[in-house]
């Protein structure tokens, strides 16, 4: 599997050249590593700290207009590579495209990411714009 952690330079300007005036949901799918290595060397599960990336970013995530809109526990890839299982799956949602980026810029957030990057083997980061829920498929 490969890791997929941090946006590249090029994902992040299209996701920057996307309109920012409007909420935003990111579909956000985590595998974590067993064992997380923090730069200096400090280790510790790789669910401890997520807990700790969580705890930390989560005040900035809240005070630009973000939430959870939607968890689930990961039960089987049915259509899709079986290696794709996922320990942590859920939806947050931003009032803009903008406040995403501001969370990002926030120094207080970019001190807690580094608990996010020792913790993540992959995962993916989709961005959606909401719209009405359909009553069927399609």
């Amino acid at each position: 599997m490969t890791d997929y952690v941090d946006p590249d330079r090029e994902r992040f300007g299209l996701f920057k050249d996307l309109p920012r005036d409007h909420p935003v949901q990111m579909l956000n799918l985590v595998r974590l590593k067993d064992e997380a290595i923090y730069p200096d060397g400090t280790t510790c599960s790789g669910a401890e700290a997520y807990e700790a990336y969580g705890r930390e970013s989560g005040p900035v995530f809240v005070e630009l207009g973000g939430r959870i809109i939607w968890s689930g526990e990961f039960q089987l890839t049915l259509i899709g590579p079986e290696e794709e299982a996922w320990d942590i799956a859920f939806i947050a949602e931003y009032p803009s495209g903008q406040a995403f980026i501001d969370m990002l810029r926030n120094p207080v957030y970019r001190q807690a990411v580094v608990h996010r990057q020792a913790a993540v083997l992959t995962s993916r980061l989709i961005r959606m714009k909401p719209k009405e829920a359909l009553k069927g498929f399609g």
